[in-house]
């Protein structure tokens, strides 16, 4: 089922962005396109919200305002499509600074106090220098079934979040980190260490829901350090049957200067074996598909700039715009194109390009959701990578 996009015009920040008449500009705060969402299937995609004021481009003052405003853009957003926050099954927090991070729990709490929806938080340089928070939610259709995971073997995280939300037949896993299952305090050591941990947790959760390592379809790993990746490979990658799953993998600081890796995944228990799309972007490797189809939805690794000749160094919108050729050839592979895609994240190195870059995943994506951060890459050569999800 095609992802449908609804816009209206009561004036969210979306992706820290200004949208007008399809081109993201800079500049002077102007009224801004609505938060946009996109509707496919069985689940419902907002993405990139921040805590402005509705009809206008103006945020609130200090974390708490910020936070408070944004979850209530998204509910905005969602009761136009017939939901609500108690719908909201998965959620992506991006902070501008971690000293905020109790701050916005505490808002966060009061809106997600029962069963909340599984959740990932890290510190990001978002598009708007004024903004301190931006969020990115998925919520389901009531009648779909939403089902809060809790692993026996597992102490409650003590947070706003789950460590997993079922909904039909997918399943959010949280962010995970290097965490003893039975007391939630922090297991230290080195990223091989933490990120054995870390997958151990996501077996708990896999378990409790009644599923196995081999149903997860998608990852995204979020490193305190670029040079773990290699450790951190080795070790993620020997919990995973093949074919692996999708993933984008960035640097990022995490939320406790402990922990070197965090890893949020979601899985589908589906009777069919998912399957391996190929395309352009990155090959099969021992540690990711470049693509995996499972029923009607495509889910793809995050995908760089690399072209037959390599990157194209230092620039911006050559690397964005041979980005999106692998990610449309990884569509075609898959009997789609860039009208199926229902959810977009864009991490740039640098976020002053933000603009630029927008603009041009724009061009192919007119009408839906993109959430742009700013984070490290794991190519030094590498400026730009894109991940997507799509649905016929």
């Amino acid at each position: 089922m095609r992802g449908s996009v609804v816009a209206s015009w009561s004036g969210f920040l979306v992706a820290g962005v200004v949208v007008v008449g399809g081109t993201i500009t800079s500049g002077e705060p102007v009224p801004m396109l609505d938060g946009m969402v996109t509707r496919a299937g069985d689940f419902v995609y907002v993405s990139g919200v921040v805590g402005n004021v509705p009809g206008s481009s103006d945020l609130r003052e200090g974390i708490a305002a910020q936070v408070h405003q944004a979850i209530q853009n998204v509910r905005t957003t969602l009761q136009a499509e017939g939901l609500d926050l108690s719908d909201v099954v998965s959620s992506n927090v991006y902070l501008s600074d971690t000293r905020n991070f109790q701050a916005m729990n505490e808002v966060y709490r009061t809106y997600f106090s029962d069963d909340p929806p599984t959740r990932a938080t890290v510190e990001a340089d978002l598009p708007d220098a004024g903004a301190l928070v931006q969020l990115t939610m998925v919520a389901t259709r009531p009648e779909l079934g939403r089902r809060v995971i809790t692993p026996s073997a597992m102490q409650s995280p003590g947070l706003p979040y789950s460590w997993g939300v079922m909904a039909g037949n997918t399943l959010f896993i949280a962010g995970a980190t290097s965490r003893d299952p039975s007391t939630y305090e922090p297991v230290t050591g080195d990223v091989t260490t933490q990120t054995r941990r870390v997958m151990q947790n996501i077996g708990h959760v896999l378990e409790a829901a009644g599923m196995a390592y081999g149903d997860v379809v998608g990852c995204k790993v979020f490193l305190a350090d670029g040079r773990d990746f290699r450790a951190m490979n080795q070790a993620y990658s020997s919990f995973l049957p093949t074919p692996r799953p999708v993933r984008a993998t960035v640097r990022t600081r995490l939320m406790n200067p402990v922990f070197k890796v965090e890893v949020q995944c979601f899985a589908v228990k589906d009777p069919d074996n998912p399957r391996t799309v190929p395309g352009g972007g990155p090959g099969s490797t021992g540690s990711l598909s470049p693509a995996l189809q499972v029923g009607d939805r495509l889910f793809l690794s995050g995908m760089l700039g690399r072209g037959s000749d390599g990157y194209a160094a230092g620039d911006f919108e050559a690397q964005t715009r041979q980005t999106l050729q692998n990610i449309s050839g990884a569509l075609e592979s898959g009997g789609m194109n860039f009208d199926n895609v229902v959810d977009v994240a864009v991490w740039i190195t640098d976020i002053r390009q933000a603009t630029r870059v927008g603009n041009i995943v724009r061009e192919a994506l007119p009408d839906r959701p993109v959430t742009i951060v700013a984070a490290g890459l794991m190519s030094t050569a590498g400026l730009v990578e894109i991940q997507m999800t799509a649905e016929k």
